[in-house]
């Protein structure tokens, strides 16, 4: 059966594919490691590299997922670009890692198993059941060809196999499932102080000659990076207005052109059958089927002996029942064989590589031929036609585009007006990257590169995906620069006010705790100190009315001793300080109410500290070594 889907199947499929049938890490597809020439090595990976070229890709796919995710909400300047730079490179080499590794060491995925993947997933069916047409859609949608599916999800099973192998040998004891009960259903009795920080700052004065000063000490903190301002065309597929409709007699050709394949639909047949698996004796599994179809001829029930005898989990339930099935979809010896019936005949026993099938027809439904005349095959054809004119038509305006940039490389508007275009501008933007296009790590490259930047030229066409081409070229230029004190003096001033009361906090802070360890009643020095007391009580280690930084600072206190309280101090993410006062820790009345829910909570986490440990030992057994960081240019503190 795979080898029809690979025959029949054209296009290509996402990595997001695999994520949906076996999602073990984040896997990039990284087919093939050849590069060479000015293509700089990102990272080695054993004895496969990775280049800039690759990582490129992948951290552009990475933004263009998280531009899409967020929409309208997104921000260029509040993402940590060097962060997942570094989150992508390290998924690309956890990948090859692991490729290398099960190879290596003998995890096999056979066809049977890479098929089930396959057939079970829910995008590649169509009322429950495997579609062919499903399969090809899915793949023709999103990116790859058939073989490098199949590749790639093989060798996701196979890293699958090897996670399994160690996650799935981790468990907890009984014991430890009981102390951590104990500790997760605990309450503790708590009041704290919170000294805000946003309360201090407006007791805080800096003077001009401090602003200047600190200006000076730190003047490499206050530079202006180079950025650039694009002037573009672009050329869209989508963007084509449709030509003219086509004449009937034009479609009359394309009808005949295309009825076979597009407007006939396929013989199909309603089958049944039951599998009996090799195993370890194949003649024995052989005299098995012969037996069942002695059976069946004697009058015995199909569906029942099915259901009594199929190795065949998906379809034996169901009396063996494979639905309607069309030329394509099994394996070429079962499919040879379901053709050949007459409706209620049953197949002698047929080998495939899953073992031996006995197959019945119960219907057959003859191909149908849906004329020209139907409107739905009017409407069919029309948008066929369009689309492949406008297909034609896009690469006549790309080929156009190409060659009257390189003509007219000091200017982009005559090749705006030779193609009816509009010349469009960028945002200011870094190295690091923008919004719109100059999100898009190819046309980033570009702007900063010397033909653009320096010469002042056009680039080359720059494809954006999905049949989407721009050209562009430098509309405005800064170099680097160092601010002028009169540029940063606010953000300068308001970091010294911010740093000061921070100070101020963290000595109220320690100020207060220092005095009720002294014997100082809580309250009384809460209250001289112009803190704000919350007095929560109990609380569990969940508890979300109280701060997060609380609530893992009270928990970690040592036990009060009787009629006493522990004391102490959580840093909140604004700066801000709490002080608490933990009067009284409470065991739980039934510590067993969540023994299942934390026996596999426990469980999970050894797993994954068990794993990572494993995966760590194999990075090092394989080796990895970063030759170039992918370093994005930090913006300045005012951008």
């Amino acid at each position: 059966m795979l080898q029809q889907i690979r025959d029949r199947t054209t296009g290509l499929i996402a990595g997001f594919i695999v994520a949906i049938v076996v999602i073990p890490f984040a896997f990039f597809g990284i087919e093939t490691f050849t590069g060479g020439g000015g293509d700089p090595v990102v990272a080695k990976v054993g004895d496969q590299k990775i280049y800039e070229s690759q990582f490129r890709r992948q951290y552009e796919q990475r933004y263009q997922q998280l531009v899409q995710l967020m929409g309208e909400h997104f921000r260029a300047d509040l993402l940590d670009q060097n962060r997942l730079r570094n989150a992508v490179l390290r998924d690309m080499t956890q990948e090859v890692v692991l490729r290398q590794y099960t190879e290596d060491v003998g995890y096999r995925a056979d066809d049977g198993t890479l098929f089930e993947a396959i057939r079970t997933e829910p995008a590649f069916q169509r009322d429950g059941r495997f579609d062919t047409q499903a399969y090809r859609d899915a793949l023709t949608r999103v990116g790859y060809t058939p073989d490098r599916y199949e590749a790639q999800l093989r060798d996701t099973i196979e890293m699958n196999q090897m996670r399994e192998a160690v996650v799935d040998t981790a468990f907890v004891t009984d014991v430890e499932v009981r102390q951590a009960a104990q500790l997760y259903d605990q309450q503790r009795t708590l009041q704290y102080a919170i000294f805000d920080v946003a309360r201090y700052r407006d007791r805080v004065t800096v003077a001009d000659a401090d602003v200047q000063a600190h200006y000076e000490q730190n003047k490499a903190r206050y530079m202006a990076p180079e950025r650039v301002k694009l002037a573009y065309v672009e050329l869209a597929l989508d963007a084509l207005p449709p030509g003219p409709p086509p004449s009937q007699d034009v479609l009359k050709v394309l009808y005949e052109a295309e009825k076979a394949g597009r407007f006939t639909s396929q013989t199909e047949r309603r089958a049944r059958h039951i599998l009996i698996g090799f195993g370890a004796d194949k003649d024995a599994a052989r005299k098995k089927a012969e037996a069942l179809k002695a059976q069946i001829d004697g009058g015995a029930d199909f569906a029942e002996l099915a259901k009594a005898h199929s190795e065949d989990v998906g379809s034996k339930n169901q009396g063996g029942d494979l639905g309607w099935v069309r030329r394509g979809q099994m394996v070429k010896t079962f499919e040879d064989a379901l053709f050949s019936l007459d409706k209620g005949q049953v197949s002698a026993p047929v080998e495939t590589e899953f073992g031996w099938h006995l197959i019945r027809v119960d219907e057959i439904k003859p191909p149908v031929v849906r004329p020209f005349e139907d409107p739905a095959v009017q409407r069919e054809l029309t948008e066929l036609f369009q689309t492949r004119e406008r297909q034609q038509r896009f690469q006549e305006l790309s080929d156009r585009l190409e060659q009257l940039a390189f003509e007219n490389a000091g200017a982009l508007e005559p090749v705006a007006e030779a193609l009816q275009l509009e010349v469009k501008t960028t945002d200011w933007f870094v190295r690091g990257g923008g919004t719109g296009i100059a999100a898009n790590e190819d046309v980033i490259a570009a702007a900063f590169s010397p033909e653009v930047l320096q010469d002042g030229e056009n680039s080359k066409p720059i494809s954006l995906g999905n049949n989407h081409i721009v050209v562009i070229r430098k509309a405005d230029y800064e170099a680097p620069r160092q601010k002028t004190l009169e540029e940063v003096a606010d953000a300068v001033r308001a970091e010294l006010i911010d740093e000061a009361a921070r100070r101020k906090v963290a000595e109220e802070a320690q100020e207060t705790l220092n005095a009720v360890r002294a014997g100082t009643e809580f309250q009384q020095i809460v209250s001289a100190k112009n803190g704000e007391l919350r007095n929560p009580g109990a609380i569990r280690r969940d508890d979300t009315k109280v701060e997060r930084a609380v609530v893992d600072a009270v928990f970690k206190l040592p036990r009060p001793a009787q009629g006493a309280a522990s004391y102490g101090e959580a840093v909140l993410p604004d700066g801000s300080r709490a002080v608490l006062m933990l009067t009284a820790v409470t065991p739980p009345a039934d510590p067993g109410a969540t023994a299942g829910v934390l026996r596999q909570r426990l469980r999970d986490a050894i797993a994954g500290a068990e794993f990572s440990a494993y995966l760590k030992r194999v990075e090092n057994s394989v080796g990895v070594e970063i030759l170039r960081p992918p370093v994005a240019e930090a913006p300045s503190p005012e951008g």
